[in-house]
C-alpha cells in the first residue's frame, strides 16, 4: 500500500533525489517548493504518483494551509521529510539581522512548523530532518548563520523524538559535502583542499542520501529513533 509523504523543498538537489526514491517506490509524494515552481513541476510530470505543492516553509499560515489541503485531499500523512533550506555565504562583516533570522525561519522554524502541523495527520510513521555536518565540527565562519540553524535542527530533532514518541520516530540525516547545485560554484581548490579531507576523496552524490533518507523511513528502520546520521565519507581533520 503507498505511504503518504511529505518532503519538502523537494524541487531539486537533495531534496529532489529523495522524491525520486519515494516515487519510484510508489508512494504518493507532495513535492513542496517555494519558488522552484519549474523544477518541481518538471519532476511531477515524471511521475503520476507525485502531487506539487507551493509553501514557503518560514511562514505558519502557509504551512497551516499546506497541511490542510494533503489532510483533505489524502487523510493522513506517514512521512514526513524536512528538506528545505538556504544557505548565504558571507563574511560576518556583511550578515545582516534580517538575513540571519532568514536562515533561521527557513532552516529551522520551517521545521519546527511543518513538524508541529504534519503529526496531527500521523498516527504512526516517520519525520526525518535534513541537517549537516556544519552542526557539529565542520564549522566554515562564512556559513555560521547556516551552521546555528543545523545545530538547532540537531536540538529540535531529539526534542520531537521525545515529545512524539512512541508511535512517530525522528531522525537527523547530516550529510556533509554533497554534488548539489548549492556547491557548483565552489572555488576548484578549495573542493580539491576539502575532498583531501574525506577519506572516499570524493564529495557524495544527493542519490546517496536519498538512499539513507529512504531506509530511515522504512520497516527496516523501525528500532532506529532519535539518531542523527552523519553522510560525509569519513571527513576529518
Amino acid at each position: 500500500m503507498p505511504r503518504i509523504v511529505l518532503i519538502t523543498g523537494a524541487s531539486r538537489g537533495i531534496g529532489a533525489s529523495i522524491a525520486e526514491k519515494f516515487l519510484k517506490n510508489n508512494d504518493i509524494v507532495y513535492l513542496n517548493y517555494n519558488k522552484s515552481a519549474k523544477e518541481a513541476l518538471s519532476l511531477a510530470n515524471k511521475y503520476p504518483n507525485a502531487k506539487t505543492i507551493k509553501c514557503d516553509v518560514s511562514k505558519e499560515i502557509e504551512v497551516q494551509n499546506m497541511l490542510n489541503f494533503i489532510e483533505k485531499e489524502s487523510g493522513k500523512l506517514d512521512i514526513v521529510v524536512n528538506n528545505a533550506g538556504i544557505a548565504i555565504d558571507t563574511l560576518i562583516e556583511d550578515k545582516t539581522t534580517d538575513n540571519f533570522k532568514n536562515i533561521l525561519n527557513v532552516n529551522l522554524i520551517g521545521p519546527f512548523l511543518v513538524s508541529k502541523y504534519a503529526q496531527k495527520l500521523m498516527t504512526k510513521g516517520s519525520i526525518i530532518n535534513i541537517a549537516s555536518t556544519n552542526a557539529f565540527d565542520t564549522y566554515y565562519p562564512y556559513s555560521l548563520d547556516y551552521d546555528a540553524s543545523k545545530a538547532g535542527l540537531v536540538s529540535l530533532t531529539h526534542n520531537l523524538a521525545v515529545l512524539y514518541a512512541p508511535n512517530i520516530r525522528v531522525n537527523a540525516v547530516a550529510p556533509g559535502w554533497i554534488n548539489t547545485q548549492m556547491n557548483q560554484n565552489l572555488d576548484e581548490n578549495f573542493k580539491k583542499e576539502e575532498c583531501s579531507k574525506i577519506l572516499l576523496n570524493r564529495f557524495g552524490e544527493p542519490e546517496e542520501v536519498a538512499e539513507l533518507v529512504f531506509f530511515l523511513a522504512s520497516p527496516a528502520a523501525s528500532y532506529i529513533n532519535n539518531t542523527v546520521i552523519r553522510i560525509d565519507g569519513g571527513f576529518y581533520r
